[in-house]
Formats: C-alpha cells, structure tokens, sequence
C-alpha cells in the first residue's frame, strides 16, 4: 500500500503563490520522494488548475479540492461541482474535514452523502473523521468514530462494494483538538485511534478493509511526522500549515 502525504492548503495561497509552491515541490520531489508514496496537494479552488498543471508529468502527484456541493449542476449559488473540479484537473477531493463539519454544520449525514457522490462521480476520496477534545475526555472516541464511519457505509449503494473502493477512498483520522492548535496526539493516541478506525473498516467491509488507507493529520509538522509515519497502523498524513511553505513540506514528505 502506497503511503499518502497530502497536503490541505485551506483559505491560504493566490494562485502566484500556490504555482510557485507547487512547481518547488515537484522540482524537488525526485530527491525527496522515499519509494511508495503518493503526495496530493487540496490548494483553494482558484488554484486547482495552475497546481495540476505544475504537477503535471509527475506520476507521484495530485491535486484535489477541498469541498464541493453533491449535485451535477444547479441552482446552488456559491458551490462547485465535481464536474467542474475535473474539468480544472482535480483527482481527488476532501470530505468531512472538522471545519466543514464544525464551523460549516456538515452533518455525518451530509458527509456521507459528499463522499458516496464524488466516489460515484470518478473523484478519488479522502473521507476525513475524527472527535473534539470533549467527546474523547468523555471515552467516546470509539462511538464518534463508529458513528461517522457507519453514515458512509450505510448510505452507500449497492455496487460500491468494498473492493470498488480499494484505490479511491481513503480515511483521514484528525482528532479535532489536535488541528491547528500545536497539539499533537501522542503516539499511543494515534495508534489506538488508527486501530479503532481499521477495526471498523473490517467489520463495514471484511478484510477489503485493510486495503483502505488511513491517514492521521493534526499539527503534523517535519520534527514528528518521522515518527507519526513510522507508526504500523499509519498510512500516510494530512498536514495543514507545516504544508503551506515548500520546504516544509519536502521535510515532511521524506520524513
């Protein structure tokens, strides 16, 4: 299994910026790149299309968009469809991130409904979960997880089997307290968390479940993402701003 770094670059980056970024990351990739992993960069929707064109030739990158409204088309002032993703180069998207969920009010419901759409619609998916500091002081961590990861497979149509999955959906777990805030989950934290999540994969979908990739992000930084990606129920990160400057990044990727 490919590892994945992916990089979510939120509300930040012109499209000058986001081109130059990206062209220093695929200069430097093929010195940096271990073997196995996979890098996709989520840029702001503006620069979708200048990122895909900095990356394009390169086998081990990809871009994708941050959000996107669960229709072909419509009378939906202010959203974007996977279509027009497409259309600017995107091959994957996110969903579920907790600032769609928390700050936005995206409910597991509504998640779910994103990601079953863009898997049926060709996008690859990167379906992200994970629970605030309260419900994890409360134990909750196994019922959150559960909860949002049962939205997904219960919704989910008849043909999207678990093997149809394999290759384009990947989980992102990012406990919402580590996001953004310096805090990092420990690496006991992590390993439970990943373990509680491919449990749940198994018992949604069998052992096709070990085929899905699980990523963790939250305050991924080059000084712990070498020991965060060496955990064996780790399947690559989700970085935030430690993504937002090249060399950062680099450090991160070759981690």
């Amino acid at each position: 299994m490919h590892k994945i770094i992916a990089a979510n670059w939120k509300m930040y980056k012109d499209r000058t910026e986001a081109a130059t970024t990206a062209g220093e990351i695929a200069a430097a990739l093929p010195d940096v790149l271990p073997k196995e992993r996979q890098v996709v960069i989520f840029p702001p929707v503006t620069s979708i299309e200048c990122v895909a064109q900095a990356f394009r030739g390169h086998k081990s990158l990809a871009v994708g968009a941050q959000n996107f409204y669960p229709a072909p088309e419509g009378a939906f002032t202010g959203e974007v469809s996977v279509g027009m993703l497409r259309d600017v180069g995107a091959e994957w998207v996110l969903a579920g991130h907790s600032e769609r969920r928390h700050i936005f009010g995206e409910t597991d419901e509504m998640v779910a409904r994103k990601a079953i759409f863009s898997l049926s619609h060709g996008l690859k998916t990167m379906l992200c979960i994970g629970e605030t500091l309260d419900e994890r002081e409360q134990g909750n961590l196994y019922a959150v997880l559960e909860r949002q990861l049962t939205a997904f497979f219960a919704a989910r149509p008849e043909g999207m089997t678990g093997d149809a999955l394999v290759g384009r959906l990947a989980i992102a777990y990012e406990p919402v307290w580590a996001i953004g805030t310096g805090k990092v989950a420990g690496p006991g934290e992590v390993r439970e968390a990943h373990g509680v999540t491919k449990a749940l994969l198994e018992k949604f979908i069998g052992k096709t479940g070990k085929k899905l990739p699980v990523l963790y992000g939250g305050s991924v930084k080059p000084d712990n993402a070498g020991a965060l990606i060496a955990l064996d129920n780790v399947d690559g990160l989700l970085v935030g701003g430690a993504s937002l400057e090249a060399q950062s990044f680099l450090q991160i990727i070759g981690a």
